[in-house]
């Protein structure tokens, strides 16, 4: 049985929906992650970039993944994304379904 502890949920915004579909894409059929939901309505990001304040339409990816695939998983993401800096950032899961859990082991 799959302990919780070692799921992780990561996060990664894009600057495109096409964007976004390749690198789902990829590490879905890498099994670098499990499963990438696309939240396929723009979230609207304010954030600082080179001195300036700026504003994007970006896309955002929920990215399920385990630990030991982290690396893996950010070297795609990085190798892929078009951003010089892009949102990587990890959440740890503390709990879910007994039956997901292990789905997402068995999908990574």
């Amino acid at each position: 049985m799959p302990r919780a502890k070692q799921f992780r949920l990561v996060l990664v915004t894009c600057g495109s929906l096409p964007e976004a579909r390749k690198i789902a894409r990829a590490v879905v059929e890498k099994h670098f992650a499990a499963c990438v939901n696309i939240l396929t309505a723009p979230v609207e990001s304010l954030y600082t970039w080179k001195g300036k304040l700026e504003r994007s339409r970006e896309r955002l990816l929920l990215i399920k993944t385990t630990a030991k695939r982290l690396n893996a998983l950010e070297r795609e993401v990085l190798r892929l994304h078009s951003y010089d800096t892009p949102e990587f950032l990890v959440l740890p899961i503390a709990a879910g379904a007994t039956a997901y859990l292990a789905w997402l082991a068995q999908n990574t």
